[in-house]
Order: C-alpha cells, then structure tokens, then sequence
C-alpha cells in the first residue's frame, strides 16, 4: 500500500480529516441549542478543521477550539478568518488542558472524540479537566457512537465511502471493517487518491474506539462531580451511525 505522494504529511491529515468527518452535519442543531441555552461561551472539544465551531461562531456563539492537533486547527483558524470569524485555538490533550483564565458554560464533546481517550483512567481525566473548566451550573455534553451498528445484521450493505475530489485528485475513504476487542472497536478503512493521469494510491487506516454506554459514563460522571441529565439522542443516517448525547451539569 502506497500513501499519496503529493501532500505532506500535515496536509494529510487534514485533507482526510476533512474528508472522513467535514461532511456530518445531523449533530449541529442539538449543539445550536446547548450553546444557546448555555448564555456564555462554549469549548468544542476535538474541534478539528471547525466543523462544529465554525458552525457556532457564524451564529454569534462564542466558541474556543480545542484539538490535539495543531495541523487541523491551523486549517480551522484559516478558515474562520475568511469568515472575519474570531474563533481562539488551544492546541492541547483534553484529558490534562488547562485554558488560564477561562471558564465555560457548555463544553461539547461530538462525533466520537471521548472514545478516544483511552479507557475508563482517561475518561476520569477528562471529566475532572471539563468540571474545572466548566462555570457552576455549566452544561458537558458528550455524544458517544457504537460502530458496530454499522455492520450489524440490519445494515447488509457496507456504509458508502467519503468522496472528494480537490485539485483534480479523487479521495475516498470507505469502511472494510469493525472489530470488537474486549474494552475497544477497531474500525478499519481503506483511504485511495486517483488523479488525472490515472495514477492510484492505496493507505490503510484504523482507528481505535474506547467501548462506553451512556449509563456508564453518566455513572463515571457523577462520580466527578457532575449531575447527569436527560440523555438527548442524535439521530443516525444513511452514512453515519446515530449517537447518545450524554449530558451532565457540573
């Protein structure tokens, strides 16, 4: 397996981030809501290139981006100032963050982004890094997914693939595989670019899910601190599993 050749390797990572996740949109209204209902500023948690904090800054929001990534926020910053949309980054792991100076009245955690943080220690550590940050009475909201639903026996065709084409070269990114191990899902994808010559390049990608229910983390939740809420529910579509929104006031 050959990885395109023509893009760095920061360019990679967000031309495929942009790829694999740029296009959901089914989870931006239930955010609009809790920002509104919120009153004051929000922390967009695995931000990325500024799916959601873009989305929120355009409707008066006061939105900070914070991701792991710098490469991905750089594209985020880029592109809220074509925007003339003031949105600050924090480049950190939001497991161990610490914003100075600044508190929140809703912290949103979308798509995935918790499942990531390495099992039940890491979740702890966010949770008291969020209640910190968070004003009293401030809203977390976190959506967790179960990929496994995408290849259970009521979906007997595998999900589409994400497909762009930028600068004259095809990308797609399509799901092959879920495999569940005992605390994680590993979903596997095959990433191909073909450009105008025809040339072809193939890349795997795999990315490990921490496995956690909604009624476990509201449980972990609470033992931090935090009052669990009403869960919400987002929807799933034809390309995107659906998602509990765990929610908990600090």
């Amino acid at each position: 397996m050959t990885p395109s050749p023509q893009l760095s390797d920061a360019q990679r990572l967000v031309v495929w981030h942009e790829i694999e996740c740029g296009g959901y949109d089914t989870d931006l209204p239930l955010w609009r809501e809790l920002a509104r209902s919120g009153g004051g500023p929000v922390l967009d948690v695995g931000a990325g290139t500024g799916r959601v904090s873009l989305d929120l800054a355009a409707r008066g929001v006061s939105v900070t981006a914070l991701d792991l990534h710098e490469e991905l926020l750089a594209a985020l910053r880029e592109r809220a100032q074509r925007r003339d949309l003031r949105i600050p980054t924090v480049a950190a792991d939001a497991r161990t963050v610490d914003v100075a100076n600044t508190s929140f009245a809703t912290i949103i955690v979308p798509m995935q982004t918790l499942q990531l943080f390495g099992g039940a220690e890491g979740r702890a550590q966010f949770l008291h890094a969020a209640r910190a940050h968070l004003r009293p009475g401030g809203i977390l909201a976190v959506a967790l997914a179960d990929a496994v639903e995408a290849f259970d026996e009521e979906h007997t065709e595998p999900p589409l693939p994400d497909m762009r084409e930028l600068d004259g070269v095809v990308y797609s990114s399509r799901p092959v595989a879920v495999r569940e191990h005992a605390d994680t899902v590993s979903i596997e994808r095959i990433r191909e670019t073909v450009d105008r010559a025809g040339r072809r390049t193939v890349e795997g990608d795999v990315i490990h899910l921490d496995r956690v229910t909604a009624a476990q983390l509201a449980h972990e939740g609470a033992g931090a601190g935090f009052t669990p809420l009403a869960p919400r529910v987002i929807p799933a579509t034809d390309e995107y599993v659906g998602s509990a929104v765990v929610v908990l006031r600090a």
